[in-house]
């Protein structure tokens, strides 16, 4: 991406809900949002990590953002969907999808709309929050996706993605959760 590009989108933050909550992820990282797929399971991954999805040919590894954030499994509904997303790991851009329930918009706030991150009173780690913005009366916490998962994470999650076939045969479906 463009240096241009970068500071036009330094604003810009793509929404999305966990479990009634609003998250938010800077737009810089967001590569496309797809409807929820058949997701391939690969054994011996962490419970976050649920799988591969085939991507345009390519494997890319899927983690359940609610499972890693303590919030239970994502359901399969008519708005779950998959944001592809582009961390940094060792330096190199790593290519993974996050499970939401839904996506909600892009929401542009300048800096002094967004509060440092809260010491306490939120279910997950203040390192992985950016900071806190405001929609209306509701609260959008705006996550750092590169530090959101350890770097033994996102190394499990690189390789779950790494040379495994995704055969028509083997992909299964998200649980319903029902």
């Amino acid at each position: 991406m463009a240096s241009d590009d970068t500071t036009l989108n330094d604003n810009q933050y793509l929404t999305f809900v966990l479990e009634n909550e609003l998250f938010a992820l800077n737009i810089g990282s967001v590569r496309e949002v797809l409807e929820l797929t058949s997701i391939t399971k690969v054994p011996r991954t962490p419970e976050f990590i649920r799988g591969v999805i085939n991507l345009r040919g390519r494997a890319v590894p899927v983690v359940d953002l609610r499972m890693k954030f303590g919030m239970g499994e994502t359901r399969r509904t008519v708005n779950t969907c998959i944001i592809i997303v582009e961390v940094e790991l060792d330096g190199e851009s790593t290519v993974l999808g996050a499970l939401a329930d839904s996506v909600q918009e892009v929401y542009e706030m300048e800096s002094s709309q967004i509060e440092p991150p809260p010491r306490m009173g939120t279910r997950i780690k203040a390192e992985f929050i950016t900071g806190m913005g405001k929609s209306g009366d509701r609260f959008i916490v705006i996550l750092d996706i590169n530090k959101v998962f350890s770097a033994e994470e996102l190394t499990l999650a690189a390789d779950a993605g790494r040379g495994q076939p995704v055969s028509e045969g083997r992909e299964v479906a998200v649980d319903a959760g029902a």
